[in-house]
């Protein structure tokens, strides 16, 4: 079944987090197998607390849901070590049907080159104007000839080289011409087998006789190799018995990795003429091929959207992903599908409460842990019930989850805006936690908030956040750029901006505006207070 991600947008923040978690957890507890929560961006200082509080591990991090070729259905023929000979390689190409090349690998699985019956024919045809071999494996040969040795035990003979003859009975010296170190085949042939001999040739195959009994144990430098094949078929069995690595194309092949993206896979095939390319994980070794058919309808991510419903913030390729469903608490965005998904949006001041009613709606509880993680979720996201966007839902949800995990709102909530900040940290660092991008009308707006339980700290730093934000508003081309130093206590907000003043005093008038700052009592919410107040003059 495949896999589908849960996955917040790429500024996490805890109920983000929170909530591809737990949404995850409830699709597979209902049996909707290979859910996967993921995150689109790294976590903040509170939500890596409460993850570790409460003994979870981060979701996998996704950067992009861009098609890669680990996501569609290569093939994945059989590989064949270098040393293993043609006639085996042959066997596997005809087994597989409609199978147009094998990666022939080292040892280690790492790609040596890549075999087809074109590459074998070229062999074959070859050994007919150039009829010899030179060091082959004496292992492949038996099994090439279905043969044995008949030599005594004492003779050991690795590798074989020399040019291949056919001794056919004619008048005279059958073995005229002969070079001494060759390969000679014979049938019941006595004169020929003694003559070959004497003459000191590499290796004789007795083929389809009783003439090996004459020779069986003796002592020889001569190879005695006895056959049931027919002197033709050894002789072109001789051939397949060379390892592939002889015949393997080497030069100029062009291989993929799993997370290649195919946007540009597609841009290297259409350049190229292979009919299969190999494809390499991250460690170079060969597990599969892909071929053009592969690129005409491939499969693309599942995904699942909770927190967010915009593209901007969105993890990347969002329009390259199969969207399933949205889970969201936001106004809607600009989000568009070709076709109906499931889609639930609900005025409460918390995904995280959204998805634990649907875990009360569906019969189940969650576990205790989980529990408490998602209280953690509602109450960081609802700033303590604080929050303009919170609902008497959300403290009911909040009281039900805190009961089943043990716990008290109050106290927990204190040990979630305690961990939310860290004074160590850059301006930089805390101003991107937790950023999100807006588009009003023509004008793009970024709103970045820092929640914290003690604004005085943070407004120490006021210098550092400003030089901050005049290069990101720089470098992405905001028309505004807002910093909202969130004091959970004062339940206010110190709002610095970087951009046009007369619109922050349109959208705050009353409010004393002063040096880029304005303090706004009772604002601690970003969506329900800030962005509105912005979108009203900007439409």
């Amino acid at each position: 079944m495949d896999i589908t991600f849960v996955c917040g947008h790429r500024n996490p923040d805890t109920d983000s987090i929170v909530s591809a978690i737990a949404y995850a957890a409830l699709r597979n507890a209902l049996g909707d197998n290979n859910y996967v929560a993921a995150r689109a961006g790294h976590l903040n200082d509170e939500s890596s607390f409460l993850l570790k509080r409460f003994g979870f591990e981060p979701p996998v991090y996704l950067p992009t849901v861009r098609t890669q070729i680990r996501d569609i259905d290569f093939d994945r023929p059989p590989l064949l070590n270098k040393q293993v000979p043609v006639h085996h390689a042959w066997e596997k190409l005809q087994e597989s049907n409609g199978l147009s090349a094998i990666p022939v690998t080292n040892a280690d699985g790492t790609l040596f080159g890549m075999l087809t019956a074109g590459s074998i024919a070229e062999g074959d045809m070859a050994s007919i104007r150039h009829p010899s071999v030179k060091d082959v494996p004496v292992v492949n040969l038996l099994a090439a000839l279905e043969g044995r040795i008949i030599n005594n035990e004492d003779d050991v003979f690795e590798t074989l080289s020399g040019d291949v003859v056919i001794a056919l009975p004619r008048k005279g010296d059958v073995l005229r011409g002969v070079k001494p170190g060759s390969i000679v085949l014979c049938g019941e042939q006595p004169e020929v087998a003694e003559a070959a001999l004497a003459l000191g040739v590499s290796c004789l195959i007795l083929c389809e006789g009783a003439l090996a009994e004459r020779y069986r144990g003796m002592h020889s430098d001569t190879c005695l190799l006895v056959t049931p094949c027919d002197a033709y078929q050894a002789a072109r069995m001789i051939y397949q018995a060379i390892p592939v690595s002889r015949i393997a194309h080497q030069e100029e092949i062009v291989s993929f990795h799993l997370d290649d993206f195919l946007d540009d896979v597609n841009d290297t095939v259409l350049q190229s003429r292979y009919r299969a390319y190999p494809v390499l994980d991250a460690q170079d070794r060969v597990v599969g091929t892909l071929s053009r058919y592969h690129l005409l309808r491939p499969k693309r991510k599942r995904l699942v959207l909770v927190d967010h419903n915009e593209v901007g913030q969105a993890v990347q390729g969002l329009e390259q992903a199969e969207l399933i469903g949205i889970i969201d608490h936001h106004r809607l965005g600009d989000v568009e599908t070709g076709y109906p998904v499931f889609m639930r949006n609900e005025p409460v001041g918390s995904t995280a409460t959204i998805i634990a009613t649907m875990f009360q709606e569906h019969g189940l509880q969650p576990e205790e842990k989980l529990a408490g993680l998602l209280c953690a979720a509602i109450l960081s996201d609802t700033v303590m019930f604080k929050s303009p966007t919170a609902t008497p839902l959300d403290r009911r949800i909040a009281e039900r989850l805190a009961h089943i995990a043990g716990l008290e709102t109050e106290a927990l909530g204190r040990e979630v805006f305690s961990a939310s900040q860290s004074s160590d940290k850059s301006a930089e660092a805390l101003i991107r936690t937790d950023m999100k991008e807006f588009h009003m009308g023509d004008h793009r707006v970024c709103i970045s908030q820092i929640t914290t339980m003690d604004s005085d700290a943070m407004a120490r730093r006021e210098d550092e956040f400003r030089e901050v934000m005049q290069k990101i508003r720089r470098d992405r081309g905001y028309d505004l750029i807002l910093l909202m130093i969130t004091d959970v206590l004062k339940e206010g907000t110190e709002l610095l901006y970087v951009g046009e003043e007369e619109i922050i005093r349109q959208a705050f008038a009353g409010n004393r505006i002063e040096g880029g700052r304005v303090f706004l009592q009772g604002v601690v919410s970003r969506k329900k207070q800030v962005v509105p107040a912005l979108a009203i003059l900007w439409g």
